[in-house]
């Protein structure tokens, strides 16, 4: 995708997120966990994180934040829906087009993205993608995930890191260079990795080979320290390509949104790329790592918070299981006040 104006671009004309009431601080994990305030924040640098009731699904928190998407964008017809997630609501159908008729847009094309804490960029490319071939006029892109159903109850590791929430965008077709334009992307993946963030069982695999499967393998498991490395250098990486595609320098960055996945990280990555700490947006400490929804919701919340501005250079990289990982470069656009997130447990956008 061209950066010049005049080219034709997915251009971003709403934003919503949303993260379930329940806040869960470090204070109230699990006392078998063995873990304080001090330990937690030290090691990841969150504080609190927002855990969905047994009542709310993926495709739920997908609604909440699809709505004040839309709201945001001020319409109610897209042509498009897709949703990015980790935890659909069931293994087939996709969750994708339950929700776009919850959301009245009978007969849209609708399909989920699988990529894990990349689902977003991922979305994001194949939503432009789609934009730019003429397909669709807009397009709804969610990122939603409720991670605490994946945890194994002895899980610390997992335990203190991850969490629920959803955040959606409105693209339109539009012009490159103009404000809210997604200038390009890379992404990037690499299989023999797949071992290091997976959820083992549930799969064809197991019930090709059900004897080689236990009932743990249903949850969510990581290598911490391998994958700490492999995130920092793939977003590095694929940050500085993308910089190169685009024709922009650290400098020019305004702003870096990279997954967030923990404060370590976020920090790690920054420095690497010469981007100032005040520079690169953390939510990571309210919201703990919501997965392929961290990338919006921190949006949501600069945004509300007034830390984005119109035409500002907005950096965006994430790297999840597969191994996948991807970066995206836009021109902030201006759109309505966004109330934060974390403050209500409710929303962050403007209701229908």
């Amino acid at each position: 995708m061209s950066n010049e104006l005049g080219s034709a671009a997915a251009v971003l004309q709403g934003l919503g997120g949303w993260v379930p009431p329940r806040v869960v601080t470090n204070e109230e994990l699990p006392a078998s966990w063995g873990v304080d305030d001090a330990w937690v924040r030290r090691r990841t640098g969150i504080g609190t994180r927002h855990w969905a009731d047994a009542d709310t699904s993926t495709g739920d928190a997908a609604e909440r934040a699809a709505r004040l998407a839309l709201a945001s964008a001020r319409t109610p017809r897209v042509d498009a829906v897709i949703v990015a997630t980790s935890t659909p609501d069931r293994p087939m159908p996709a969750t994708a087009p339950q929700l776009a008729s919850r959301l009245g847009l009978e007969g849209v094309a609708a399909w989920d993205v699988s990529a894990a804490c990349s689902g977003f960029v991922y979305g994001l490319a194949a939503a432009a993608g789609v934009i730019c071939a003429g397909i669709a006029e807009r397009v709804l892109l969610v990122a939603a995930d409720v991670y605490s159903t994946l945890i194994a109850p002895e899980d610390r590791s997992a335990g203190v890191v991850f969490a629920d929430g959803a955040g959606a965008v409105v693209l339109r077709r539009g012009l490159s260079g103009e404000p809210g334009g997604v200038l390009g992307f890379d992404l990037g993946s690499d299989g023999t990795g797949h071992h290091l963030i997976e959820v083992a069982g549930g799969g064809a695999l197991e019930r090709a080979r059900p004897r080689a499967y236990r009932p743990a393998d249903r949850y969510f498991r990581m290598d911490g320290r391998e994958v700490f490395q492999h995130a920092v250098t793939r977003m590095t990486e694929s940050s500085r390509l993308l910089l190169k595609n685009v024709g922009w320098t650290a400098a020019h960055v305004d702003r870096l949104v990279a997954h967030q996945a923990n404060a370590r990280i976020l920090s790690a990555v920054g420095e690497r790329l010469d981007i100032p700490a005040d520079r690169c947006v953390n939510h990571v400490e309210r919201v703990g790592n919501t997965g392929a929804a961290s990338i919006p919701l921190a949006l949501a919340d600069a945004a509300a918070r007034e830390d984005l501005r119109a035409g500002q250079r907005v950096l965006i990289t994430a790297f999840g299981a597969g191994l996948t990982w991807g970066s995206a470069a836009l021109l902030w656009p201006e759109l309505d006040r966004i109330a934060p997130v974390h403050d209500t447990g409710t929303s962050a956008g403007r209701s229908l």
